[in-house]
């Protein structure tokens, strides 16, 4: 009887990767990088901010292979200066990488 269940879906959360590592991880054990509509690159700590974002592991190795690489630039299609790169190792967590 009747069509189709109605049934609540839960939406699925999709992993993001780590432009240092390439490691994909849930959004809770990365930090974010966005690129405004206006063009302002910034460390996103809530993950809140409208615009185009990156995603770096909490750990500096994974930073400093993202700096190397200048993945952020790369993702972002910006330049990032290393304002951003010095802040992001100061967010990582202590005593890793």
């Amino acid at each position: 009887m009747g069509g189709p269940s109605k049934e609540l879906t839960v939406p699925r959360r999709r992993p993001r990767r780590c432009v240092g590592c390439g490691g994909e991880f849930a959004r809770g054990g990365l930090i974010r990088v966005v690129r405004s509509p206006e063009g302002a690159v910034m460390i996103n700590a809530g993950a809140k901010t409208p615009g185009r974002g990156a995603y770096v592991c909490m750990n500096r190795g994974c930073v400093a292979m993202a700096r190397k690489k200048n993945a952020l630039a790369r993702a972002l299609k910006t330049a990032v200066g290393p304002e951003i790169y010095d802040g992001l190792e100061e967010l990582c967590v202590e005593g890793t990488g």
